[in-house]
């Protein structure tokens, strides 16, 4: 497993007491050791995205934007996303390592890989930056891939809707985007009548699911609805939006996952595609201590080394009934 991480992340500094604070990527980093993968990984440089790859997904004014603020010292971008003058290095640098990661992949150097980055970007449109969120990282990584002729699958599993990466690609056939996420939450997007636009209609998927979800409802949702869509689809490339704020002591979400439940969900989201086309990219996540076990869980299975989950996954809360009435809407409108 290729992971990839990079020491400027911590300059970034949204804001005092702001929950998207530089300790998350510490606890990743412990994620490492207490999956017992030190000698499994295979470390990786990033390398900062040029802005002709960066502008693949955003515009040059977005872009200049957000240098310039950064540049003059920081200021804020939106109410909850502030830049700090080492705000741009950091996302030039979040988005550069998933491209890294993916030409790395593509030598032959690893089976999959997992990009411990700050800030996130699963929240930025293409001109709006929100959400604690300044570059589209996935967007970018997927975008890439489409212009080489991949066909990518996005899958979010982050508690909040991936507004951002589905906004890009809502007219896009090369991009399947899956969101799993709560709702009612920020940023109010993601119903299931959201499935993409003209020829792409159908590559949008929205499964929103009420406070209290459990693991077995996201892996129900899998089973029924995602499988046959990803099969028909054919992927060739997956990118996973990592957000772990859907663990039960997030301190800004409601849904209830235990670390245990990434593990089968993380497996059947990376057996949609051969080994050394896997992607996996830190989104949210905001309780240290479930991003330290959520992040391991995932991390053994990537270098598919297994182990005694670190919490068990759960099972019996509501979402049965917004998973029967998403796959409705898609057999009705002859989706699926």
């Amino acid at each position: 497993m290729l992971f990839a991480t990079h020491t400027a992340y911590l300059d970034h500094l949204a804001g005092p007491r702001h929950p998207e604070r530089p300790e998350r990527l510490q606890a990743v980093l412990d994620g490492v050791q207490l999956a017992g993968l030190v000698d499994a990984i295979e470390p990786l440089e990033p390398v900062a995205a040029t802005r002709a790859e960066l502008e693949l997904v955003h515009p040059t004014a977005y872009l200049d934007r957000i240098e310039g603020i950064s540049a003059a010292g920081g200021g804020r971008l939106d109410a909850d996303t502030y830049a700090s003058p080492g705000s741009w290095t950091a996302a030039t640098l979040a988005a550069g390592a998933g491209l890294t990661a993916v030409r790395a992949l593509q030598q032959g150097r690893g089976d999959a890989a997992f990009c411990a980055v700050r800030p996130p970007g699963h929240h930025a449109t293409r001109d709006e930056s929100m959400g604690f969120c300044f570059v589209n990282n996935v967007a970018v990584a997927a975008a890439v891939l489409a212009e080489q002729g991949e066909r990518v699958l996005i899958f979010d599993y982050d508690a909040h809707h991936g507004n951002g990466t589905q906004a890009v690609f809502y007219h896009d056939p090369r991009v399947l985007f899956v969101s799993l996420h709560q709702w009612p939450l920020y940023p109010g997007t993601g119903r299931h009548t959201e499935v993409g636009e003209g020829p792409a209609r159908g590559r949008t998927v929205n499964i929103p699911l009420p406070p209290g979800a459990t693991g077995d409802v996201y892996l129900y949702a899998f089973d029924q609805l995602v499988a046959p869509i990803a099969e028909r689809f054919a992927p060739t490339w997956v990118i996973v939006s990592a957000g772990f704020d859907a663990h039960r002591n997030d301190p800004i979400t409601e849904l209830a996952l235990a670390a245990g439940d990434y593990a089968p969900l993380t497996k059947r989201v990376l057996s949609l595609v051969p080994p050394g086309r896997r992607l996996v990219m830190l989104e949210g996540g905001y309780d240290l201590d479930a991003l330290t076990f959520s992040s391991a869980t995932v991390m053994r299975e990537l270098a598919d080394e297994p182990g005694t989950p670190f919490e068990h996954a759960t099972s019996g809360g509501p979402g049965g009934g917004a998973v029967r009435q998403a796959l409705d809407y898609w057999l009705v409108e002859d989706l699926l």
